[in-house]
């Protein structure tokens, strides 16, 4: 008997982040400055050819863009309808068929989401483990292994020399390493321009963050070309519109510097965010990404997240996650927002409707 759905499906739920609106949103971790300028012009300029002809089936323009950039080879280049659609043909590519992923976490969520999604069981391995011994993510031999550098959602980096010494324990016929460098950008490290010549690295990156471009959907991967041949294979034609692909190839070549400025801006903002926690007792943890994490009492997420939320400030909370237990994720912005978001934060402190953790969640 036929079933719909298959039984390791059924009991995924759909994606649903909390997306009511509020005056300040500092949850999702896309850019605050706004989109790129020049993607801006692009869309405005947008003519009816532009719309109701169909896409490059595999972005040629957008892989140009992408080899001037990065200088690597258009072969070596997958490319998608975000960073998302990227990891999930990739998931689907990967063999065996029936065999896990495994990551070092807490990790972006949609991770386990997208394994189960396509026949594969998800595997976590707390990052202090995974840091001390990153061969542990090659245990029960996965198909799939997923690194977040830097993390989200604790922003925090794996080092250069750990990545090197997991490269170097995945041999031929190993699982796929999948680096993903959503956040690479506010880190100032890519390891993008070593892919192409290791056969079991791919790197992942997007267009929403750094460049804005959150709403039209553009990610890409880079790796040795054999497995950029594949993730397109998986993904299908047309995954990437002629208006983003245009407007991807624009922030891409950032003619006018706005992506550069903007970044640095943002960097110098998250760490003067670190300093303002730090300042009110709070322990956020080292970030190298565009958001800062942090631990709150156990149990208390759901009452930061509401009190904030009265104030017209939206964050990210999370609750359990391995290694830092509790606590609050807030995108950085421009400083006269991050302004607002302290200046909420001030006065639920002092209501003492929250408290402070005990301890450092360093």
């Amino acid at each position: 008997m036929t079933r719909f759905p298959r039984p390791d499906y059924r009991s995924l739920e759909p994606y649903a982040p909390d997306r009511r609106p509020v005056p300040v949103d500092l949850s999702d971790n896309t850019n605050r400055w706004g989109a790129h300028p020049d993607a801006i012009a692009v869309v405005r300029a947008a003519d009816n050819d532009l719309l109701t002809r169909y896409p490059d089936v595999y972005a040629r323009a957008l892989k140009a863009a992408i080899q001037r950039r990065y200088d690597v080879p258009p072969d070596s280049i997958a490319t998608g309808c975000g960073s998302d659609d990227v990891l999930d043909s990739t998931f689907r590519a990967a063999g065996p068929e029936g065999g896990t992923v495994t990551f070092a976490g807490p990790s972006f969520s949609m991770v386990e989401i997208f394994a189960r999604m396509n026949g594969r069981d998800a595997v976590e391995v707390p990052w202090s483990r995974a840091l001390a011994n990153p061969e542990l993510l090659l245990h029960g031999d996965p198909a799939v292994v997923y690194v977040c550098r830097p993390n989200n959602p604790t922003g925090e980096s794996a080092p250069r020399s750990w990545i090197d010494a997991l490269l170097a324990a995945v041999g031929p016929g190993s699982p796929l390493l999948v680096l993903d460098e959503a956040y690479a950008d506010f880190a100032g490290e890519t390891l993008i321009r070593d892919a192409p010549a290791h056969p079991r690295l791919l790197v992942v990156r997007t267009l929403s963050k750094a460049c804005g471009l959150a709403g039209l959907r553009v990610g890409f991967a880079v790796g040795a070309p054999e497995v950029a041949r594949e993730v397109e294979k998986s993904r299908g034609p047309y995954k990437v519109s002629r208006i983003a692909e245009r407007a991807a190839v624009a922030a891409l070549d950032d003619r006018s510097g706005w992506a550069a400025r903007t970044t640095a801006e943002c960097v110098a903002n998250r760490d003067r965010l670190l300093a303002e926690l730090e300042a009110r007792g709070l322990a956020p943890l080292p970030s190298a990404a565009n958001f800062v994490f942090f631990p709150v009492r156990a149990g208390s997420t759901a009452a930061w997240n509401q009190t904030l939320r009265e104030r017209g400030v939206a964050v990210r909370p999370f609750a359990g996650c391995l290694k830092v237990g509790d606590g609050l994720r807030v995108s950085v912005a421009p400083w006269p927002i991050m302004a607002r978001f302290l200046e909420a934060l001030d006065q639920i402190l002092a209501e003492g409707r929250v408290s402070v953790p005990v301890g450092s969640g360093r």
